[in-house]
């Protein structure tokens, strides 16, 4: 009779580690070569969890789950189809002026190289002695030097043979730029389908969920789901009225500016300096190029950089721990290496649905009881 003798608890234990970091390295590797896939799934599911009480709703209406899921995503495409249509009008006319702006802004270039080169010889005469200054003006030039004697041809030298790499053709670019873009459309095409179905399949996909786990297990399994739906509802709206109110700074400020374009201005600068660390720069961006068609010289640029700035960190530091802080419940660190794991995976995508995701993770900690600490490691 055979008998089974089990390793020890030491090498078990290197066992389960070992097949943690495989796991884990597995996980990662399919995040990035699957970051399109990921990324449509991810957004699809983060859109059904804020369409939902909408959804609901219209269900208190008599009307069935899937009447009721059509309308809403038709709803939420016309919305999208006429913001996309405004901006389409702005952007065309300021396609209209792109001579008169390109001509703006090398009048800005040369104005702002001509301050340079005062601001450099002002600088020079301050800290250069004078009697440097004089010496160096009355310094006559050097006296060419004299020929030396012609002394013997050296041998030439031995011409060196390098192989140069041919250079990809401009096909080859233009082939890589649409398949690129054309996968993004692809992907981006499936979020509506996504979304509705998602939607109307909403009560059969929790059954089946919940139908995975037994006794109290199921009841964490319920309460992590609802929390991940209140915390996306949440951040999300919390988003959208803090990019709103920025948004509406911004457009009283660029009107009383007469700035061109300030109602597709307004809202790109406001929306912008919602993504993490790099939304001041994104913010001053549209703003600052749509003033070219006005201003010539530098001080209107400072003033409205200055703007922007000031709206932008009046909006992270003080609206937005009130509006979204609440709601996910983060601390600086936890969101800092959320951002650059989930920016190197998935570039600026990924700093956008870094904290989401985070939050999400968050949430499912707290439900269940053995990654509690997890959660309070993550929270604030």
């Amino acid at each position: 009779m055979a008998v089974l003798i089990s390793p020890p608890p030491a090498a078990q234990k290197i066992q389960s580690v070992a097949l943690g970091v495989l796991a884990f390295a597995a996980a990662i590797a399919l995040l990035y070569y699957g970051r399109a896939l990921c990324i449509t799934l991810l957004v699809s599911v983060m859109i059904s969890f804020i369409l939902e009480p909408f959804v609901a709703s219209f269900m208190r209406m008599r009307l069935p789950r899937a009447v009721a899921s059509f309308v809403v995503c038709v709803l939420a495409l016309l919305i999208v189809y006429l913001i996309g249509l405004g901006a389409w009008v702005q952007l065309s006319g300021i396609y209209d002026e792109l001579p008169l702006y390109s001509q703006r802004l090398n009048q800005v270039v040369d104005n702002v190289a001509e301050r340079l080169e005062k601001a450099e010889q002002n600088a020079y005469r301050l800290l250069v002695p004078r009697r440097f200054q004089e010496k160096a003006e009355q310094q006559p030039p050097p006296e060419p030097k004299r020929r030396r004697r012609a002394e013997p041809a050296m041998p030439p030298p031995v011409q060196e043979v390098r192989i140069q790499q041919e250079r990809p053709s401009i096909a080859s670019y233009v082939y890589s730029y649409v398949s690129s873009l054309y996968n993004v459309l692809l992907m981006m095409s499936f979020v509506p389908f996504l979304v509705y179905f998602m939607l109307s399949w909403r009560d059969h996909l929790r059954r089946v969920y919940l139908s995975m786990y037994e006794g109290t297990d199921r009841v964490v399994a319920g309460k992590s789901w609802e929390g991940i739906a209140n915390m996306a509802r949440g951040y999300m709206f919390g988003n959208f009225l803090l990019g709103l109110i920025l948004s509406a700074a911004s457009c009283i400020a660029f009107w009383s500016w007469h700035i061109p374009y300030w109602p597709l201005v307004g809202p790109l600068s406001g929306f912008l300096s919602l993504i993490p660390y790099i939304g001041l720069p994104l913010a001053m961006a549209p703003p600052l190029v749509a003033a070219l068609a006005l201003y010539q010289t530098v001080t209107p640029f400072v003033i409205i950089g200055a703007t922007v700035g000031f709206l932008h960190l009046l909006g992270l530091n003080l609206l937005y721990p009130m509006i979204v802080g609440s709601r996910v419940h983060l601390n600086p660190l936890a969101v800092t290496i959320a951002l650059m794991f989930w920016g190197t995976l998935w570039g600026g995508v990924g700093l956008v649905l870094a904290i989401p995701i985070t939050a999400g993770f968050k949430a499912v900690f707290d439900n269940v009881e053995s990654l509690q600490s997890y959660g309070k490691l993550l929270g604030d």
